[in-house]
């Protein structure tokens, strides 16, 4: 069942950030109502917890979230028609940045309006029941909005308190202050949360449950990490599914392996895309745009033409050469379901002599290959500087895990596709890294194979197997980077594990020639630093201008 509410008549009544003053106090404010007359109904407290869900969709599935949680990291580099490369590469990254900004904006907007929910649900009208259930969603919420906080900007403002009207002030909070807070709201959830839920996206206690064990992982709590991971893979119903390529079908986006999503509707008219009369503060593209970010130029070569199951190229961003050789693609049946390397005639117009519909049009290929008089090839030295820095970035291996063919055209930007926020697969992979870090390299071998298996294509399955000698912590990597790849954690990754920067010194030069420790934060954006009154408390993190 698809997520319960997109229409957020009463949102704004209570979100803001933190210095300006908001205009959404007036433009969502249906008949003149109060937010404490709106608030104290059922129906419209109802109205705020479906909102606070709907922030959700500014960072998973968009282009600003791909580009802070992907982008800067071992697996990825510059497309050419990449509009933020100061994040993908650093280059002159600065308080600017219109993704930091528009980010930072509705994190902080998604924050005020858990804590009004958190403060007025007891005069909400609601039953008992249902405001324990509600303000367990809220508490859940604000703990996973905070996490996104203090990860990309460090010790940043923060509050569990609603702001109402203009503030010019803002604090500088440490950030074990920001994870004291997640871990009580956590506690909260996983107490007070339903077991499942009839409406497909909402929090259950199994998500609070998996987010936590990211969390303690992220603390270095590899004991509760270890345990609460084993609680998901064993104590549920949840299971992988057996083919690795399932995941990403279409048609069966609500599977076993999922544990939690943000959820975009078939019927686009429901999801996020600006509308001036029904979601005026909507996104300018609206649903999940995924489809497009990672597919590369095709449209203009020999026998080629823009359709729907090619995709829409918007040439974003590239692999990495490293990302691409983590794989053995004989023994692993994850390149082959994650990436595209060949594409067919779709146009006899453009199609060079002899070539028809469906022959293979253009090949690209992380190996050195002999040029092809039937069609184009573009191979490894062709895309890829011999240091492993972008050539072509606009000819490259495509992310197509998030392709979306049953769009209603070729140029349409919304795809309908749920984001996969936790699934099962990443227990495994906390659960194996809490594991070596508590010493114990043959359960953590354990979980890895668990997953490899799954991966293994038929006859390859002794390859895929690892042994407790193998695992250390960079394999781990490796190994998140070949399961995850793309889905939004790979910057928080490698800052977790303190292997940001080592890792893009070896594997990514197009961002090494860049990066600075500093880096290990995102800038706040300019115009909140503007905005304060109290710039000797809160400033600017340090080395950005």
């Amino acid at each position: 069942m698809k997520l319960f509410n997109k229409y957020i008549l009463f949102a704004g009544l209570a979100a803001g950030s933190l210095a300006a003053c908001n205009k959404q106090l007036e433009e969502y404010n249906p008949g003149s109502s109060t937010s404490d007359a709106v608030y104290s109904t059922p129906e419209g407290f109802e109205s705020l917890v479906n909102a606070v869900y709907t922030y959700n969709r500014w960072w998973y599935g968009k282009e600003n979230g791909y580009n802070i949680s992907e982008m800067g990291t071992d697996i990825w580099t510059s497309g050419t028609g990449d509009v933020y490369p100061d994040l993908t590469q650093y280059n002159n990254l600065q308080a600017s940045n219109g993704a930091v900004k528009n980010l930072w904006q509705q994190l902080y907007a998604a924050i005020n309006l858990c804590n009004a929910g958190v403060t007025r649900i007891d005069g909400s009208g609601m039953t008992e029941d249902k405001k324990k259930i509600r303000g367990a969603e809220l508490r859940f919420l604000r703990a996973f909005y905070y996490w996104h906080i203090v990860e990309t900007w460090g010790n940043v403002h923060f509050t569990t308190t609603e702001t109402n009207g203009v503030v010019t002030t803002a604090n500088r909070t440490p950030v074990d202050t920001f994870y004291a807070q997640i871990f009580r709201d956590l506690d909260y959830a996983i107490a007070n949360l339903p077991l499942t839920t009839s409406d497909y996206g909402r929090a259950t206690k199994p998500v609070a449950e998996a987010f936590a064990a990211r969390m303690y992982l992220t603390r270095g709590m590899n004991q509760q990490a270890a345990d609460m991971a084993e609680k998901l893979i064993s104590g549920y119903t949840y299971k992988l599914l057996p083919k690795y390529s399932d995941l990403w079908r279409m048609d069966n986006l609500v599977n076993t392996e999922v544990i939690w999503a943000v959820n975009y509707m078939k019927n686009l008219v429901f999801d996020d895309r600006l509308d001036a009369t029904l979601y005026p503060n909507g996104h300018s593209r609206g649903a999940n745009n995924a489809h497009m970010l990672f597919a590369m130029k095709y449209d203009d070569l020999p026998g080629m033409q823009r359709d729907i199951a090619n995709m829409r190229p918007f040439n974003r961003y590239m692999p990495t050469l490293f990302m691409l050789n983590l794989f053995n693609e004989q023994a692993d049946a994850r390149y082959e379901a994650s990436f595209k390397q060949v594409w067919y005639c779709n146009n006899t117009k453009t199609a060079p002599a002899g070539m028809k519909l469906g022959d293979t049009a253009i090949y690209i290929s992380k190996y050195v290959l002999p040029d092809n008089p039937k069609y184009r090839i573009y191979d490894r030295n062709d895309i890829y500087k011999a240091n492993g820095a972008g050539l072509d970035r606009t000819r490259y291996i495509s992310l197509k895990k998030f392709d979306d063919a049953t769009r209603a055209s070729m140029n349409e930007e919304q795809s309908a596709r749920d984001v996969f926020v936790i699934r099962l697969a990443e227990m495994y992979l906390i659960a194996a890294e809490a594991q070596l870090k508590l010493n114990n390299t043959t359960k953590a071998a354990e979980y890895l194979n668990v997953l490899r298996k799954r991966a293994a294509i038929a006859g390859h399955e002794t390859e895929m197997e690892v042994k407790a000698s193998d695992v250390t912590l960079d394999f781990i990597l490796d190994e998140r980077a070949r399961e995850l790849v793309g889905e939004q954690l790979r910057w928080f990754d490698l800052k977790r594990t303190g292997k940001l920067q080592e890792r893009i010194a070896k594997y990514n030069p197009d961002a090494n020639a860049y990066f600075q420790s500093y880096h290990l934060v995102r800038p706040i954006p300019q115009d909140q630093i503007d905005a304060v009154t109290n710039k000797d408390e809160f400033s600017q993190n340090p080395q950005y201008n």
